[in-house]
């Protein structure tokens, strides 16, 4: 199977995965996997904007230890690399030990990790988190890549938006369900 031929299964894959199920969290593992495998990558990684838009917390995760997951949030204010994401750019790192923009270099180091590709998630144009993928040498990604990667992130904003509509939803009938109709007697 060649290179164009994964990136569509895989598209195909995620944007199944989005239509079948309301669980953000299967969802999107489904999403970093498929995106992972169809890149031949070491990992991938989806990280979501805190309430505050200060922190990059755990979304999901494909390939990476549970040590290296469990790391802690991404500070925005220690990592250069996901502010110039989250501004909207696609950003490679050639090796994430070594690059002061990437703040968890020992972990990445640690972890194996070298070249990273990151790409904004976005819903309606404002920035939601950012995706990543990782390789265990070192890598330079070519046009094709950050565009595959970039539409798997589309559809994880998606999944991610539907996930959210779902809840203010499911809130609300249950918000009506509880109103008490007694006291229009």
């Amino acid at each position: 199977m060649d290179r164009y031929e994964s990136y569509y299964r895989s598209l195909y894959a995620a944007a199944m995965a989005v239509n079948s199920s309301l669980d953000p969290k299967l969802v999107l593992k489904t999403i970093v996997e498929c995106a992972a495998k169809a890149m031949d990558v070491k990992a991938c990684s989806l990280r979501l904007l805190d309430r505050a838009g200060r922190q990059l917390m755990p979304g999901a995760g494909f390939g990476l230890s549970n040590k290296y997951l469990r790391k802690g949030p991404v500070d925005l204010d220690q990592s250069a690399v996901d502010r110039e994401v989250l501004s909207g750019r696609v950003v490679q790192v050639a090796d994430a030990s070594t690059d002061p923009r990437f703040q968890y270099g020992k972990a990445a180091k640690d972890e194996g990790i070298v070249s990273v590709l990151v790409v904004p998630l976005r819903v309606e144009d404002k920035p939601v988190g950012v995706m990543r993928v990782y390789t265990d040498e070192k890598r330079v990604f070519n046009a094709e890549e950050e565009e595959f990667l970039t539409s798997i992130a589309a559809l994880s904003a998606l999944a991610i938006e539907n996930a959210r509509l779902h809840q203010a939803l499911k809130r609300e009938y249950e918000s009506v369900l509880s109103f008490d109709y007694r006291t229009f007697d």
